[in-house]
């Protein structure tokens, strides 16, 4: 939860503040650079909240068909595993492009 959290506060922080000068003056205003790394800001972090979204979806299915056996497939070490693996993908999906 923390991890989506973090996904949705970037978006909230880094991506929606140039959306709304876009939004409002009609073009992009900042510098033409900065304009490919705030899309893959965007990408990243929209695509870390929906992974994020997966893997907790997959964690309450897991404890839900095998409730006795949760602790045992799902250690500590295991769900960062999943969290790491959740931000490299959205990190490669959307720098990786550019």
């Amino acid at each position: 939860l923390v991890s989506l959290f973090m996904s949705d506060l970037m978006v909230g922080l880094v991506v929606m503040p140039p959306a709304m000068l876009n939004q409002l003056y009609g073009r992009w205003v900042l510098r033409d650079d900065f304009c490919s790394l705030w899309y893959s800001f965007d990408v990243m972090c929209c695509s870390a909240s929906i992974l994020n979204l997966c893997i907790i979806s997959l964690d309450r299915y897991l404890l839900i068909i095998s409730p006795l056996k949760y602790k045992l497939r799902m250690t500590s070490c295991r769900a960062l595993w999943l969290i790491l693996a959740t931000w490299t993908l959205a990190a490669l999906a959307s720098f990786l492009p550019i």
